[in-house]
């Protein structure tokens, strides 16, 4: 278990779809979206329900804690030496869109340590609905939202709803609870996304991943494939 990252300098990302030997990395999935709207829980049900099938890896980010590393620890979804934490010490979106080398770092680490590596869940810590990842740190990007935040979010746009290759927005099941409309909701992120998939989550349910999971299987056979994903 690596938790120890900080911010170096210097690092020069690397956008190459091989490894050193030749042999294809890991495909890399970054989660994004603002504090408290699930991303952690949707990593952690992620690694339970395709870790039998992929050897799997994650990496989270927190600004001064360890505290996403710590509970995905804590649940037992991977074995501890396939968890990492950056600590990012500023704004969450600089470490994966601006200076992305700690992460970078960080993926690369595990690559190298766990190798062969099916797939690679990269966690920001917790963002405005302005973050977005590098494309030298991820191949795709999944930004989450959630249903208590309001029912205006999708209205709102920002990079993160606009341009991510997967929407999720979650806790379906408190919509009825904060009088949410998720058909609202739909309408919104169909008009902010156009054809780009949007995915309504409850992870309270038995199988509510299962949708997501079924999406991120597909990438990852594409880029087994050798596809661009």
């Amino acid at each position: 278990m690596h938790l120890g990252h900080s911010l170096p300098h210097q690092h020069i990302p690397s956008v190459s779809a091989t490894r050193p030997d030749g042999s294809r990395r890991a495909l890399r999935v970054g989660l994004g979206g603002p504090v408290g709207s699930g991303k952690t829980a949707t990593v952690a049900a992620l690694c339970r329900t395709l870790r039998d099938r992929w050897c799997i890896a994650a990496v989270t980010n927190d600004i001064y804690t360890r505290e996403d590393a710590e509970y995905l620890l804590r649940e037992a979804v991977l074995p501890p030496e396939r968890i990492t934490a950056v600590e990012t010490g500023a704004c969450p979106h600089t470490a994966i869109r601006d200076d992305i080398s700690a992460n970078l770092e960080a993926v690369e680490h595990l690559e190298e340590t766990l190798h062969p590596l099916d797939l690679v869940l990269v966690e920001s810590g917790g963002d405005n609905l302005t973050a977005t990842f590098s494309k030298g740190l991820v191949d795709v990007q999944i930004f989450v939202i959630d249903v208590a935040s309001g029912d205006d979010i999708p209205r709102k746009g920002g990079p993160g709803i606009t341009t991510a290759d997967l929407l999720i927005v979650n806790k379906t099941d408190l919509a009825p609870h904060v009088g949410a409309d998720l058909d609202t909701m739909a309408v919104d992120a169909k008009r902010q996304r156009g054809d780009l998939p949007v995915i309504f989550t409850s992870l309270t349910s038995d199988d509510g991943i299962r949708e997501v999971a079924d999406w991120v299987t597909g990438h990852l056979a594409q880029w087994r494939a050798g596809a661009v994903v």
